[in-house]
């Protein structure tokens, strides 16, 4: 097949996409047997089990490489993804939707995540333990689980698996990656260059295993014995349902699931600096982070004043194609996430919700809404619910303690952030009776977060931990001897 036709997308010649390309990457080797999806052939059970053997294979010599030498490989391959940084993110935003500077700061995330996991293949410490018997001492070392698997959500579809993917290659384990179905093409460009890293240092390509397919392929993994750990980021529905069937075998799961995040504005909060915050969780990525702001809870004495200075900026969001510069609200990613919006909608107006602006589906090519902003009690039923799109719910509260307990009146525990200048709220707000959540922000908003600490939730967000600070320990097990 020749080359691509329209020219915003030659540059995917870049990254060796070609027009029709295999979709799955199995022991050096692309090939796809499967039903065509847009322009990737996707991967059959019977190329998952051929690249599972391959992988099963590689990790043998992976996990006997000295860690640090394995950190040096995952610097070449952020080394090589630094080279192909706009393409890839210019793909990422060309696919997935969102807008260019997340697409290629997404792309940067990774990287960054590289370099993270070099400095950390030194430090995969054990320790030493005082024995009660004499003359011999007790140690603990921690060692490779063999394989791990990943399996990617649309909305982040390289970032996420960097957290994953850089931190269990230098713990010395193989990945095998099923990237989200609708997002298959940065699946397969990023393959590529983690598999030319890999080559070019005389190594098993299949120790960076690769499938473009459905929920065949995702269950398959799920109920793998070979894959002792499975990393699944996606619907807390669907996470659920991985969890049970790894537990039936008794394996380890990493769950990063559905989020409900809200930011808390006190009567003390500088009001602009929390305007802007909001913005940007609610409205970044369409909405559609685990991350983004869902609830905004103000105090009653500023509530009006925020609420007019939010609605102004709202309507001053560009919307538009999301690889054209000043763009802020790109479409939502499919057209099922357009009608899911328009079901949110109707489900807000039938439970007492207000629109103060927005609420509607643009009448044009692709999947543009309106950003929307909702007045709501913090008990309808659909508050509790995480509707992927850019809809924010706007409550009322009176004191501290209200605002706490709407923040963690919800099933997800992901993520949420208040506004304040008093020390003795921000104690009390990251303490034991503050927010339940695994991210707890402060004058910032609820997304972005660092990759040096752990990012997960609580409750129905999964409890996994990934990127920084100790989520290593998940990806090897202890020996204590």
């Amino acid at each position: 097949m020749g080359g691509f036709t329209k020219k915003e997308h030659q540059f995917l010649s870049e990254l060796s996409l070609t027009p029709r390309n295999p979709g799955s990457f199995v022991n050096g080797i692309w090939k796809g047997s499967g039903r065509v999806i847009a322009e990737v052939v996707e991967a059959s059970i019977e190329d998952y089990e051929e690249g599972m053997q391959a992988c099963a294979e590689a990790t043998k010599i992976w996990m006997q490489i000295p860690a640090p030498k394995r950190g040096e490989i995952v610097r070449q391959i952020g080394d090589a993804l630094r080279g192909k940084l706009h393409e890839l993110g210019r793909l990422v935003s060309l696919e997935m939707g969102k807008i260019l500077p997340e697409g290629i700061g997404e792309v940067q995330e990774i990287i960054d995540m590289c370099d993270y996991a070099v400095g950390l293949s030194r430090q995969l410490n054990g320790s030493i333990i005082p024995s009660e018997r004499p003359n011999h001492m007790m140690m603990e070392v921690w060692n490779p689980l063999g394989i791990v698997g990943v399996i990617t959500a649309f909305n982040f579809p390289c970032a996420v698996l960097g957290w994953n993917a850089c931190i269990a290659l230098v713990c010395g384990n193989s990945v095998v990656w099923k990237g989200a179905p609708t997002t298959p093409l940065i699946t397969i460009a990023m393959t590529k260059i983690i598999a030319g890293v890999l080559e070019k240092n005389n190594l098993p390509s299949a120790i960076f295993t690769a499938f473009c397919g459905g929920a065949e392929v995702g269950q398959a993994m799920a109920a793998d014995e070979r894959v002792p750990l499975v990393s699944f980021t996606g619907s807390t529905k669907v996470g659920l349902s991985v969890q049970q069937k790894v537990n039936e075998r008794f394996g380890k799961c990493l769950l990063e699931l559905s989020g409900n995040n809200a930011i808390i504005v006190m009567d003390d909060a500088d009001i602009q600096l929390a305007v802007r915050s909001v913005l940007f969780a609610a409205v970044g990525t369409a909405g559609q982070r685990c991350t983004t702001c869902r609830r905004l809870l103000l105090h009653e004495s500023i509530y009006q004043t925020v609420l007019e200075q939010l609605t102004e900026v709202y309507k001053q969001v560009r919307i538009g194609d999301p690889l054209e510069k000043g763009t802020l609200l790109g479409p939502l990613h499919t057209p099922a996430s357009k009608e899911n919006f328009v079901k949110g909608i109707q489900a807000i107006k039938s439970q007492g919700g207000k629109i103060v602006t927005g609420g509607s589906v643009i009448e044009s090519e692709g999947n543009f809404v309106q950003p929307t902003i909702v007045e709501i009690s913090p008990s309808a039923p659909v508050v509790k619910e995480e509707l992927f799109g850019p809809v924010l719910y706007v409550m009322k509260f009176q004191t501290l303690k209200e605002a706490i307990e709407i923040n963690n009146s919800v099933p997800q525990g992901l993520s949420s952030s208040i506004f304040t200048r008093r020390p003795e709220i921000i104690f009390k707000w990251i303490g034991p009776i503050g927010s339940d959540c695994g991210i707890v922000n402060v004058n910032i908003p609820t997304n972005g977060a660092e990759i040096g600490g752990a990012f997960g939730g609580e409750k129905a967000t999964g409890g996994g931990r990934e990127a920084g600070s100790d989520s290593w320990k998940q990806y090897m097990r202890r020996a204590t001897w």
